[in-house]
């Protein structure tokens, strides 16, 4: 009988591309969590699998509802989890922070407290997030996994506690539950409301001749370190299949670093519209920003022999283009 896997949030950017990864490597039954009222979107490309129950099943549920997550669990009765769902944006975080934490800090202990009552011996990914590190000094910077947390969000805060509770009942009760902190990683699907994917979609609609040929933009000086999202979910697979250690918490990151400015750049000279503009947004900056994002993810090389494979110039036209076909295809989309 094969394997169960279990994915919350398989309707998010990182969690369709893991279902798209798991169909294709592995011989899983896949269980995925998503909201009634989630948009499809992002695997709308697997919906004549889940309509014919072919390896991939839908089961509804909500990370605040304690029930509906236990009943998903016991449906699932998984093998792995990856628990992925999450109110995911960090600028977000500061208008609806009570939303953010009760979401991100109370839902990660309803899954885990779910699993540790009905999900049996499953191997567990908690998936937290660079941003837990926030404000990092530059003498501390590469960023390795016992550097002090300094949240800089709301988001941020309720990402530490996520990464907290996964570790204690790794701790507590002898769960296979291991942590990642993500740094950005970004492709395909990804959110609108992320740097690199709004100044893509932007370029896509300028292009098209929809908006006045002028990106609008926050934080340009933040330094980041970009990760394609599809050897993301290579890392989680080998995260739980390649010597996993219970309790253990890894950096996980790409290979190229710049600023959000630079990144800016490398979109705008893939286009054939040579003449858009810039333009600083002040409601696209935060408060106070983590503005140094450089991680080393030595440690998870050594455990797993994972590195990142997919180059950055890659992921920013696979983005883009992403974008292009979507306006292309009729889609209206806020300036956001």
């Amino acid at each position: 009988m094969p394997e169960r896997a279990f994915i919350t949030g398989v309707t998010g950017m990182v969690g369709s591309h893991l279902a798209d990864y798991l169909l294709e490597h592995t011989d899983w039954d896949i269980y995925g969590l998503a909201r009634w009222r989630s948009p499809l979107d992002n695997i709308s490309h697997l919906v004549p699998r889940i309509n014919s129950a072919d390896r991939l099943h839908l089961l509804y549920g909500d990370l605040r509802d304690y029930l509906s997550i236990q009943e998903a669990v016991e449906s699932a009765n998984p093998d792995y989890v990856f628990h992925l769902a999450a109110q995911s944006y960090p600028r977000t975080s500061f208008d609806s922070p009570l939303d953010t934490l009760e979401t991100n800090v109370q839902g990660t202990a309803h899954v885990l407290e779910a699993l540790r009552r009905h999900g049996g011996k499953a191997v567990i990914h908690v998936c937290s997030s660079s941003e837990v590190f926030g404000r990092v000094p530059k003498e501390k910077l590469p960023i390795d996994e016992e550097c002090t947390f300094h949240p800089a969000s709301p988001y941020a805060i309720s990402k530490v506690g996520a990464d907290l509770i996964g570790r204690f009942y790794a701790e507590a009760y002898g769960m296979a539950t291991m942590t990642t902190r993500m740094f950005t990683h970004t492709g395909p699907r990804r959110g609108d409301v992320f740097a690199e994917s709004t100044f893509a979609k932007q370029i896509a609609m300028i292009e098209a001749e929809l908006v006045p040929p002028v990106v609008k933009v926050g934080n340009l000086d933040s330094l980041r370190t970009f990760a394609d999202v599809r050897d993301a979910v290579r890392a989680y697979h080998m995260l739980v299949t390649v010597n996993p250690i219970p309790g253990a918490y890894y950096n996980i990151g790409g290979a190229y670093s710049c600023t959000v400015g630079e990144m800016l750049e490398t979109l705008l000279s893939m286009s054939a519209v040579k003449n858009i503009g810039i333009e600083v947004d002040p409601d696209r900056l935060r408060p106070i920003d983590a503005d140094l994002q450089i991680p080393t993810t030595e440690k998870f090389g050594r455990v797993t022999g994972w590195k990142p494979r997919i180059p950055f110039e890659r992921t920013m036209s696979d983005l883009l283009q992403y974008w292009r076909d979507r306006v292309r295809a009729g889609g209206q989309f806020p300036t956001r």
